[in-house]
């Protein structure tokens, strides 16, 4: 697969909208802005659309969700552990950006922290308090609300994630194409994808994202008004919330101009220590053999229950309660995740480079559902345990009166309460920065056709735009009206991410008949066998390693370039550094790239005494001289081929490459 891309997108101009997809920035903003200045004049009637809109959704596509949804779940699992695993998100040579201990936090930070901690007691206390079925403030509903606590934070949040993650990482960081949405559409409609329905694939994108930032920003304001009102007597009003969201938002700003390695990356971190010091806390003064115990058996009823609550939507129910709170948790859930999945996929696409499919799909699946897993057990069910042992009501009742008051009611109930209650403030705001810079910077690569390159501005406007538009969600309804923005601004992106699925899935069935290709059998490598001995056994030191380079390589590739050139296609040879590469066809389907380039080595030991510090010493190293093609490097070494078998195997390549299009096109 190769595509062109022109160095600015279509509908750009210089200045200060350099690089900016016009129809997407232009649409995208304009909707917005529809729909802030509606709220803001007939805030009442906004209200009552928000109602109506999430009424309809629910009634009639809820099913849709759910279907979507554990789709996006099998298809992650499937590409995860088949064949399709092994494939390097990047060249085949590259090597990732982060360690796992930066990724996870990261990935982690940007995805549900907010979420984690609003609901981390209130949700499994309600579930608890007022289950979907059966009876309240039982052992069954304690059971039943772990369960559907699991479901919610588990493997379906991060598949959606993962879906959006894994389409971009692989199509930009492996074929080239931009690192936007509508490059998921590429093996389907082809240069079509910079055209108009590209633009409303990323215009959809750039909505969505908004809406499922600001819900997540609206939340975390609710949530620390609570908590100023709790410890310090603050008024629970807009204005003292929407004052919340200026200084916050303000914080965003100056942490999105720093950029993604320092200010993103360092909250991010911060995030997670404070988040594990936190709930270690709770595990250590709270119940914590409970704790363990439930923690195993929750495990055990989330697998157990895994199917079933899949795609479960209570349509045997005898009455509507079922299907109303089907609506108010699940539906609202799964249309946060997708309404989020834009920024958080992209992001996630940002840190992941080097990294392979299965890699990818395990490590954003299980280590933060696992840690979502642990951070519900610790707080939920530390929560149910006041309730159900010590019969202490407290938590219960501030849950039912108001919801954004649970996790500091819940802190009070141990040691130090009003410092932790504090710290968790804290938390919360920083979760919010981290939240608000780092879609920022992922809506402005959306807008910008996935250039990564754009004004600090232009950032610092969408961080400002997701705070407004939270502001006026806050003042048109509340906690109410943040979850019908998510149900209602998922939809149109589900089909979406269903049509990106598709083309993920042809994209990598290209792949495998591009590795089946080059798969095919080779033949001797070197004539003389003695010759190839001594390639095996020599380490080359690099003057060696350039007069191959230069006498050999250098000469062949030309040559092949040459040849082509007057059969009437376009070839060149580049020389840079320590690479030579051939390219045939540039920008063309049939386009092929050969090249070597040196790489060192430490000179190998077979003495357990000497030690790699006592080799760099000494810089003992030798150069080997790799293959690598337009998918990365072929990790074999030519070094020591003389002209004749390194031009057979540039044309055994070439034959391959060939091979390979003659698949697709069967295909």
């Amino acid at each position: 697969m190769s595509a062109t891309q022109d160095p600015l997108p279509e509908g750009t101009r210089k200045g200060l909208m350099e690089g900016v997809s016009k129809p997407v920035f232009f649409w995208a903003v304009g909707i917005i802005a529809v729909f802030v200045l509606t709220g803001i004049v007939v805030p009442e009637a906004s209200n009552a659309l928000f109602a109506a809109m999430q009424a309809w959704i629910i009634a009639d596509f809820g099913w849709f969700y759910l279907l979507a949804v554990a789709i996006f779940l099998l298809f992650m699992l499937l590409l995860g552990f088949t064949g399709h695993g092994k494939v390097k998100l990047g060249p085949n040579h590259s090597e990732p950006d982060y360690s796992y201990s930066a990724w996870f936090s990261m990935l982690f930070a940007a995805g549900m922290g907010i979420g984690l901690v609003f609901f981390g007691v209130a949700e499994p206390v309600m579930h608890f308090t007022m289950p979907p079925v059966g009876e309240a403030g039982s052992i069954d509903a304690a059971r039943t609300a772990m369960q559907i606590s699991f479901f919610h934070w588990g493997l379906h949040a991060w598949a959606v994630y993962a879906v959006i993650g894994l389409s971009l990482a692989y199509f930009s960081y492996r074929h080239g194409l931009p690192l936007t949405m509508r490059s998921a559409l590429y093996p389907i409609i082809g240069d079509r994808i910079y055209g108009p329905i590209g633009h409303a694939v990323d215009t959809f994108a750039t909505i969505g994202t908004m809406f499922g930032v600001a819900t997540s920003l609206g939340l975390g304001v609710l949530q620390v008004n609570a908590g100023f009102n709790h410890v310090l007597g603050w008024p629970i009003t807009f204005w003292v919330q929407l004052s919340l969201i200026v200084v916050i938002t303000g914080m965003a700003t100056m942490s999105v101009a720093t950029g993604l390695d320092k200010g993103i990356k360092f909250l991010s971190n911060m995030n997670m220590a404070m988040a594990t010091m936190l709930m270690l806390f709770i595990f250590i003064v709270g119940p914590t053999t409970f704790l363990l115990r439930a923690l195993v058996q929750n495990l055990g009823a989330y697998l157990d229950q895994f199917v079933l609550r899949t795609f479960y939507m209570y349509a045997y129910a005898p009455n509507e309660a079922p299907g109303a709170w089907l609506g108010d948790w699940t539906l609202f859930y799964w249309g946060w995740w997708i309404a989020w999945s834009p920024f958080v996929g992209m992001f996630i696409a940002r840190i992941s480079r080097g990294r392979t499919i299965r890699e990818f799909v395990m490590g954003v699946l299980l280590v933060p559902a696992g840690f979502s897993f642990a951070w519900m057990t610790v707080f939920g069910d530390a929560a149910i345990f006041l309730h159900l042992y010590n019969n202490n009501t407290a938590v219960s009742e501030a849950v039912s009166q108001d919801v954004t008051l649970a996790l500091f009611v819940f802190l009070e109930q141990y040691p130090l309460g009003t410092y932790v209650s504090w710290f968790a403030m804290v938390l919360i705001m920083c979760f919010f920065v981290t939240s608000a810079d780092s879609a920022a910077l992922v809506i402005d690569t959306i807008t910008s056709g996935g250039r990564e390159d754009g004004p600090v501005w232009r950032r610092v406007f969408w961080a400002i735009l997701s705070g407004v538009i939270a502001a006026v969600l806050l003042s048109t309804g509340g906690l109410n009206a943040l979850q019908t923005a998510s149900i209602a601004s998922a939809l149109p992106f589900t089909m979406v991410m269903l049509v990106m699925c598709y083309g993920l899935w042809r994209g990598l069935q290209r792949e495998g008949m591009r590795q089946d290709a080059l798969a095919q059998s080779l033949r001797p490598r070197q004539a003389n066998w003695q010759r190839q001995l001594h390639g095996i056994l020599s380490h080359p030191r690099r003057p060696e390693a350039e007069r191959f380079m230069r006498e050999v390589a250098q000469p062949v590739l030309e040559s092949v370039a040459a040849e082509l050139q007057q059969r009437g296609m376009e070839a060149s040879v580049t020389i840079r550094d320590d690479r030579l590469r051939m390219t045939a066809m540039p920008g063309a389907p049939e386009e092929f790239q050969y090249g070597v380039r040196l790489r060192r080595y430490e000179m190998p030991s077979y003495s357990y005494f000497d030690t790699a510090a006592d080799r760099k010493k000494r810089d003992e190293h030798f150069y080997r001289a790799e293959v690598f093609l337009e998918d990365g490097g072929q990790d074999y070494d030519v070094l020591g081929f003389d002209k004749a078998e390194l031009m057979q195997d540039v044309l055994q390549q070439y034959d391959r490459h060939f091979q390979y299009l003659h698949a697709l096109r069967a295909n």
